[in-house]
């Protein structure tokens, strides 16, 4: 009960916020519908009980299978055991990532089915299972951090070249989403799990870091690469009103609840055969140990249909409207404006936000304090959705002419940061886009651009999710960069 609290906790702070602007907004500049506020509110309730129930569950029960198949990869000492291991682990806890549901209903959605939700879940899990794979082999044969990342996104850089627009959207969309509640913290786990055990016996706190963002380049690539082979098929927007032909307060919910449920049961189901197969081959987990796991598991069940049911049938269609009458407002300002204060709270709100900071001020010993990360991640995730905004309504702008530069310079930087740092910025962009980004924002940003003569919904209402997830890569090497001065003249 006291964990459940602090999960409550944790996710309440990180709702609270986003249902008062959204309460503004409604009483000032873009009033909504009663039954669509009340479907918000209910919305809103549900995600904040679905999301502390999911947390629950995935620490006591996702994690410690990651903790358990970390260990279990490095003690078979066989480079086979541990690719295919790797590979069927990255897909099927990928399958199950809540925020990976929301974006591929949303693509789905805006492209009319041509891009169907199952093939997005498909292909992403495929791009995240093989970089994990990749991310296990450097942690195991000590791969400079560095070298592959500059590898990586060389090769991003290089099919982005050759790539449409909208694909690109969606696949950096798709790699901030997809490092959201679930996979994150299992990615994690295991990257502590195989790091402890390495076969030369050497721990290093570097290790434990950077698997995350070195997987979040898998869905880029997959669906970079998807999209050249179907180049010729070039995707259309649809203009599509996301919001329920129903008045019915509740219908939406009672609707949408058994299709939800048995989509999760499918995204469930195959981590928890491969962790009674682990029981049953293994051994060496206690009756209790493994009964306190199956709780967890059944926990992340329960609460990760309870948040996607407050999401879809609450939150992001009065997200979507709000964005969409804020654009339709004289001025464009008003929508940059309100973008910008969205992602200054939001950032913040975000639960997975507090354990990061509290990590790097253990790590630092509470040199670099909590306050000044806040300021930094707040400030830029403010100016990321922002300028996402920016874009929407200015003809001209692509997404290329942020991640380009922002990435270029965010490589650059790992040549004059500490190791540590490189490994928790790369990993931080998928905290800071998390549930919060890929539900209320995402929805709120293809409003705006529904709304908005000269956007592409396609092209121009996705790509926000990138924008917050690159912020971090910036802004925690600034912080590693001054760390690694002030210690330098410390004599550290």
């Amino acid at each position: 009960m006291n964990v459940l609290n602090e999960k409550l906790k944790e996710v309440f702070v990180s709702v609270f916020p986003i249902t008062i602007i959204v309460f503004i907004l409604h009483f000032t500049i873009a009033p909504v519908e009663l039954y669509q506020l009340l479907r918000f509110i209910i919305g809103a309730v549900l995600i904040f009980f679905g999301l502390s129930v999911f947390l629950l569950g995935v620490d006591i029960g996702v994690s410690q299978i990651g903790h358990l198949m970390g260990s279990f990869l490095v003690k078979s000492n066989k480079v086979l055991i541990v690719g295919v291991i790797g590979l069927i682990l990255g897909f099927f806890i990928s399958i199950a990532e809540p925020d990976l549901h929301v974006l591929a209903n949303q693509v789905d959605l805006v492209t009319s089915g041509t891009i169907s939700k199952t093939s997005i879940l498909v292909i992403v899990s495929i791009g995240i299972a093989v970089l994990m794979t990749i991310g296990l082999f450097r942690i195991i044969f000590n791969i400079s951090l560095q070298k592959v990342f500059i590898g990586m996104y060389s090769l991003v850089l290089i099919f982005s070249l050759f790539s449409l627009p909208e694909y690109l959207a969606i696949g950096f969309d798709a790699s901030g989403a997809t490092t959201g509640a679930m996979t994150v913290p299992f990615i994690l786990a295991l990257a502590v799990g195989v790091s402890s055990l390495k076969k030369n016996g050497i721990t290093s706190e570097e290790d434990s870091f950077g698997l995350v963002g070195i997987t979040s380049i898998g869905p880029i690539l997959s669906i970079v690469l998807v999209g050249l082979f179907l180049k010729q098929n070039k995707l259309s927007e649809v203009a599509v009103n996301q919001m329920s032909l129903s008045s019915s307060v509740l219908y939406p919910f009672i609707q949408k609840l058994p299709i939800i449920m048995s989509e999760i049961m499918l995204a469930i189901l195959p981590l928890l055969v491969v962790f009674i197969l682990y029981k049953l081959i293994v051994k060496d987990l206690s009756k209790r140990a493994f009964i306190r796991i199956l709780k967890g598991l059944i926990y992340a069940y329960f609460g990760l249909v309870i948040f996607l049911l407050g999401v879809n049938a609450g939150f992001m269609e009065v997200g979507y409207i709000i964005g969409y009458k804020v654009a339709s407002l004289n001025g464009q300002w008003i929508i940059v404006i309100v973008g910008f204060i969205l992602g200054l709270v939001t950032v913040l709100a975000e639960p997975a936000v507090h354990v990061l900071t509290e990590q790097i001020e253990d790590i630092t010993s509470g040199y670099v304090q909590k306050r000044i990360i806040n300021i930094a991640l707040s400030t830029g995730v403010g100016f990321a959705v922002a300028l996402s905004m920016l874009r929407i309504v200015i003809p001209g702008i692509q997404l290329w002419h942020y991640l380009l530069p922002g990435f270029s310079a965010a490589l650059l930087m790992t040549f004059f940061v500490p190791n540590l740092f490189i490994g928790i910025a790369f990993d931080s962009g998928g905290v800071a886009s998390g549930p919060m980004t890929a539900t209320f924002i995402l929805a709120f940003s293809q409003g705006a651009a529904s709304a908005t003569q000269s956007a592409n919904v396609l092209i121009d209402g996705f790509g926000m999710i990138a924008m917050v997830a690159l912020t971090p890569l910036i802004a925690l090497q600034i912080i590693g960069f001054i760390y690694k001065r002030k210690s330098g003249k410390r004599g550290i």
